[in-house]
């Protein structure tokens, strides 16, 4: 009789590398770029990886991975695969009395959704399946856009942007209102009219301000204006915006649970729904929210401002959901998300690969390119 596999490992790798240009949006600004990998190894050799968000701040990544390895290796290791869904059912209600003492719901969450994108990518390399398949996705090519432009060089920007493939642009601001309208209006010069072009504020606005920002906005034929106000914002705030704006709204990478994406799909606020897949829900929560999304008209677009595997897993999570929606693709020079290859970028279009899971093996590829970068942890 032959035991059924059990997980064997699960193992944080801390990546950080310094950047010529700091990359600034009204939040703050990162004079580095991090990458927070999780990698999942079962009793029969094979593997799974994720990516866990880790931003802001500084030391956030280095934080995360101990979170992974002191609490999260020990709950892993030793069980049953089962299901990816079974764990995250699992990992959360078993650290839920410490994150209540710690106040960390964020880092915590952050790093389930990393282990589940691994255990996803472990399952369907299993199966054989690339992941979008193994979602259930049938048509694997996806739209993308040029993001994270601005504050600085928008217009330079999108032309290289644009001879590179990309279609679709997004402007950060939040830098005072001259400033804003000025850059805009330089992308937008910059760019074919066919271009698509979105912006994003960041929470930087009051109310107040954000109704004064989207007249001045709106004459520049935008997709969308993305988190213009808070997001814990009052619902009556983003409804009265959403009320005024000729513009659809966008937001979701700042909300966290499913109660809370209810709430805002409910209202009927916002047009196009941006979870991140390292910061809350994985694939497990965020396939199921995307496909309601899009069943009821909206658009799914998945946020990710991160390395290359977080990349790889929102393309695969945007097939696998399905719509109209477009993949976020950081424009700015990031060793740590270049060192994993993407398929060729056509007309702003891509099409994932038949490979199995995410259709790379980190440890053979990327990870051997970034050993300057490495960051050692305590645990190892």
């Amino acid at each position: 009789m032959s035991i059924a596999p059990v997980i064997a490992f699960v193992r944080a790798h801390v990546f950080r590398c310094p950047i010529d240009v700091p990359v600034r949006s009204a939040i703050g600004i990162m004079t580095n770029r991090p990458m927070l990998l999780v990698q999942i190894e079962d009793s029969e050799g094979a593997q799974g990886w994720g990516e866990i968000w880790c931003n802001f701040p500084t030391v956030g990544a280095e934080h995360r991975a101990r979170l992974v390895e002191s609490i999260f290796h020990p709950l892993l290791a030793g069980k049953p695969l089962a299901t990816p869904a079974a764990h995250f059912e699992r990992l959360t209600e078993s650290t839920r009395q410490i994150v209540i003492q710690t106040g960390e719901a964020g880092p915590f969450a952050q790093c389930i959704a990393g282990i589940d994108q691994a255990l996803t990518d472990l399952a369907a390399r299993r199966a054989g399946q690339p992941l979008w398949r193994f979602l259930g996705g049938s048509h694997p090519t996806v739209d993308t856009y040029a993001s994270a432009l601005g504050p600085a060089g928008a217009g330079l920007a999108a032309q290289g942007g644009w001879q590179q493939g990309y279609r679709g642009f997004k402007l950060k601001l939040g830098f005072g209102k001259q400033a804003d309208i000025r850059n805009l209006a330089e992308l937008r010069d910059a760019v074919p009219a066919q271009a698509s072009v979105m912006v994003d504020a960041n929470q930087a606005w009051s109310l107040a301000e954000a109704l004064d920002m989207i007249d001045g906005l709106a004459q520049f034929d935008l997709t969308w204006i993305e988190e213009p106000i808070s997001a814990e914002a009052p619902l009556s705030d983003w409804r009265r915006l959403a009320g005024h704006s000729p513009v659809p709204l966008a937001a979701g990478e700042n909300l966290r649970g499913m109660a809370s994406f209810n709430e805002v799909l409910e209202a009927g606020v916002i047009r196009f729904v941006q979870p991140d897949i390292g910061k809350w829900g994985g694939f497990t929560r965020i396939v199921d929210l995307g496909r309601r999304a899009v069943a009821s008209g909206l658009a799914y677009c998945p946020h990710w401002l991160g390395g290359g595997i977080g990349l790889l897993a929102s393309l695969h999570l945007l097939v696998a959901v399905g719509g109209q929606g477009r993949a976020e693709i950081d424009a700015n020079p990031n060793p740590l998300r270049e060192s994993v290859p993407l398929p060729p970028l056509v007309e702003g279009r891509i099409t994932l690969p038949e490979a199995p899971g995410l259709g790379v093996d980190p440890d053979k590829t990327a990870l051997p390119l970034l050993s300057e970068f490495r960051v050692r942890s305590p645990f190892s």
